[in-house]
């Protein structure tokens, strides 16, 4: 087998032009607007860099906008002129890394993922090495000494993890200090935190506040005008819940409701409750959105963001009984889940159920449906969340992502477009990583002690659209026609058509809303209606049984499903919830199971 050709000499030179697409010149103001493999951004952004020629350079594009091939077009760029002779990416996860050296590799650039710090060298065939910022604090010296050795074009992708940590940030300032270049990327809303990103460049504003510069920025409204991102449609989606507080008083709310700090927490948590009936009725609509744009679309696929790896094993048991086959399941960063997730985006399979490692950076293009599962609610992971969905493929694709109706998500869902910088506040400020770490804790040091916080049931309600900043929609139960409308929406519409189809949708409904209202008291109740009052008669009687017993509600409902069988009580038949409710009245009259 051959060896790679080296960049930096004339026939590598030419084979990395040729599979860029590159002009064969780049003088100091080269057409790079017509490299057909370039899109108008990058190419804008490379000129400026070339016409500045800086030592650090940041450049702050939308995710889905092709930071990774604007920096490997630079990194050719560099190598050919034998400005820089080696090239270290540092990477936030593992499977980036990988995603790296392969997006390196189709542009004829060799970059060694596996290169671990203390080995000290790597084979000649690599022009580069990818590492995580992990690893970077692991011997930032022994990194000095590599990238003083060599003229370093050092990338720094989602530069933002380096004010993660105060350790990590003085890490990657110890161990590309010396480096030649310094390319900064991110494609997420800056924090407000009191550790600034090595190598950004800090001005003041009109108050004194000190905010990051970028050299060159690409938002999501940009992009969405260039048709480079989808549209995102949020499907918000609110309910009643009931769960009992750390004092002991059981609480009844609506998910998004006027409620302290404290509770509109807990509400979020009954919602996301794997045992309460509204995160399987979340996930039941998903599909069928999915199923409405794989119509159009045959491999589009799902992607579920759980808060935690228990949470995210029993969304992907409910998604199972929900569409018959088992989702792919991804726990953490290991290189069994990496593998899981590159068979992902090469198959053909409908959903995958994550917890953060598919959060950001990672590309598979298909994701259509997203389900914003997780209690993390900062701007910074709410971006990089739904940026996994924006990544155009074809016109007219739409994404999806269904989030809980709480007031802090839906104001991120209408500012997408709204561009943030990095800002340095005092230390006495609310730092926004600090909450972000929070939300990262382990699994084990989340668990609360018993009693302080119990979920007793929920039930969703469609609540609204969210689109292009604008609301659609009146809230209406789960299950519902009018819910129907918006997950029937087609899987292939430019945005205008979406936004006169909503509009066609919110009239029909308030044409709809009298004469609904005037047959309330019907004596039929509707299917929907009559599965809801079914629902919540059970998971009263179980609250019964659990007062009586001192079992949890979870374990009550699962003993059901062992005695009468059939799937989850969330998607239960309305015969399948009386067998229930009837076997649950006769344990009341016996005093045990039957």
């Amino acid at each position: 087998m051959s060896a790679r050709p080296d960049p930096a000499s004339p026939a590598g030179a030419a084979a990395a032009i040729a599979a860029s697409g590159l002009p064969p010149a780049f003088p100091a103001r080269a057409a790079w607007g017509t490299a057909k493999s370039l899109r108008a951004w990058q190419a804008a952004a490379l000129q400026r860099y070339f016409d500045e020629d800086p030592r650090d350079f940041l450049a702050v594009a939308t995710p889905g906008a092709g930071k990774t091939s604007f920096a490997l077009a630079l990194a050719q760029t560099l190598l050919t002129r034998r400005q820089i002779d080696r090239i270290i990416i540092v990477a936030p996860t593992e499977h980036l890394k990988t995603q790296w050296a392969e997006a390196a590799h189709r542009v004829n650039l060799a970059i060694d993922p596996s290169f671990g710090v203390k080995q000290g060298r790597t084979s000649r065939d690599y022009q580069g090495i990818a590492l995580t910022y992990a690893g970077v604090a692991v011997n930032p010296l022994a990194l000095r000494i590599r990238t003083e050795g060599f003229r370093t074009l050092v990338i720094l992708d989602e530069v933002h993890h380096a004010g993660d940590a105060l350790s990590w940030g003085e890490a990657v300032r110890e161990a590309f200090e010396p480096a030649a270049r310094r390319l900064m990327l991110t494609g997420t809303p800056f924090r407000s935190d009191t550790n600034p990103i090595p190598f950004v460049r800090y001005e003041a504003d009109g108050a004194g506040v000190l905010r990051s510069k970028a050299d060159y920025g690409y938002g999501y409204g940009e992009a969405l005008a260039d048709g480079i991102v989808r549209p995102v449609l949020f499907m918000a989606y609110s309910g009643d819940l009931h769960w009992r507080t750390s004092a002991g008083d059981e609480i009844s709310a609506r998910l998004g409701g006027p409620l302290t700090k404290d509770l509109a927490s807990q509400a979020l948590r009954t919602a996301l409750d794997p045992q309460g009936s509204w995160i399987p009725a979340v996930l039941k609509a998903a599909d069928t959105r999915l199923s409405e744009i794989r119509a159009h679309v045959p491999d589009a696929a799902g992607l579920v963001i759980a808060t935690d790896q228990t949470a995210a094993r029993a969304y992907a048991s409910l998604l199972r009984s929900i569409t018959g086959s088992a989702p792919t399941l991804v726990l953490s960063d290991e290189p069994q889940s990496s593998k899981k997730i590159s068979a992902f985006t090469e198959g053909d399979a409908r959903w995958m159920v994550a917890v953060r490692m598919v959060s950001e950076g990672v590309d598979v293009p298909r994701l259509a449906v997203g389900v914003y599962a997780t209690s993390t609610a900062t701007p910074l992971f709410f971006a990089q969340a739904v940026g996994r969905f924006v990544r155009a493929r074809s016109k007219g694709e739409t994404a999806s992502v269904f989030v809980p109706s709480v007031p802090n998500l839906l104001l991120f869902a209408s500012e997408m477009e709204k561009e943030r910088d990095h800002v340095l506040r005092s230390p006495k400020e609310v730092d926004e990583a600090d909450l972000l770490v929070e939300a990262e804790r382990t699994e084990s040091e989340r668990d609360l002690p018993e009693g302080e916080f119990t979920a007793l049931g929920s039930e969703a309600d469609f609540d609204r659209v969210v689109f292009d900043g604008a609301d659609f929609g009146l809230t209406t139960q789960s299950g519902s026609d009018e819910e129907m409308d918006y997950l029937g929406l087609p899987g292939l519409l430019e945005p205008d058509q979406m936004k006169d189809l909503l509009r066609r949708h919110q009239a029909n409904h308030l044409s709809r809303a009298p004469r609904e209202a005037a047959t309330e008291q019907a004596p039929s109740a509707s299917t929907h209606e009559e599965l809801r009052a079914l629902r919540k008669e059970l998971n009263g009687l179980v609250a019964a049984w659990h007062h009586r017993t001192d079992l949890p509600h979870g374990v009550v409902h699962a003993q059901l499903r062992s005695s009468c069988g059939g799937p989850p009580t969330a998607i239960a038949s309305a015969d399948e919830l009386r067998e229930r409710i009837e076997r649950i009245r006769a344990w009341a009259v016996t005093g045990r199971r039957a």
